[in-house]
């Protein structure tokens, strides 16, 4: 279901369209993507007014998050690439992060314990890691463009879903205990990772 969010900010008036999902999660969630699409996640239970207040609720949270996007699709990096020398640059990146990436999670695995059946490279452009029921984890090839101790907190994190399947209290204790600055990696991911592009 998509439909309209009209705010007033700043003096300004906005009209920004989002997507609504109701599921059988048990609480609401609201994020918006690097390009600006804005996702409301609510129970299925949850009625069209109910949806209207969460959002009244959350709207100056929502319009500034919003801009900030913005602001960063504007000052993100243009590359002088051509089309084919960044597919080739690309398919190489790719062919290194599958060599790459089973070491560092050979590496740390000794450490989170869990096991995993497989892993995939992927190229997405909002999640950097995954980590399915049956034990496959996945990673954004664009990690082979941060810095190698970002990439090593993408793999512990997903590691850790291994025996957390979910972000509790436990799940972070998981991950600090092997990646103690994991908070400074994830405030890197959120400022930079629309950086990390060809």
């Amino acid at each position: 279901m998509d439909t309209i969010l009209r705010i007033k900010y700043q003096s300004q008036s906005y009209e920004l369209p989002y997507t609504l999902i109701r599921s059988k999660r048990k609480s609401y969630a609201i994020s918006i993507s690097p390009d600006g699409q804005i996702t409301v996640r609510v129970p299925l239970v949850t009625s069209d007014r109910e949806v209207r207040q969460i959002l009244s609720q959350k709207q100056h949270w929502i319009v500034t998050k919003y801009l900030e996007q913005q602001e960063k699709q504007i000052n993100k990096p243009v590359s002088g690439l051509t089309d084919a020398q960044r597919n080739a640059l690309t398919q190489r990146y790719i062919v290194a992060a599958k060599e790459y990436f089973p070491k560092r999670a050979a590496y740390f695995r000794q450490f989170t314990g869990g096991t995993y059946n497989r892993i995939t490279i992927r190229d997405q452009k909002t999640r950097w890691g995954s980590c399915s029921a049956k034990g496959t984890l996945s990673f954004n090839w664009r990690l082979m463009l941060a810095p190698p101790a970002i990439l090593d907190y993408v793999v512990v994190h997903e590691l850790c879903h291994l025996t957390h399947m979910n972000h509790s209290a436990a799940f972070w204790q998981a991950v600090e205990a092997v990646y103690p600055d994991y908070r400074s990696a994830r405030r890197w991911l959120k400022e930079h990772g629309q950086e990390l592009i060809l």
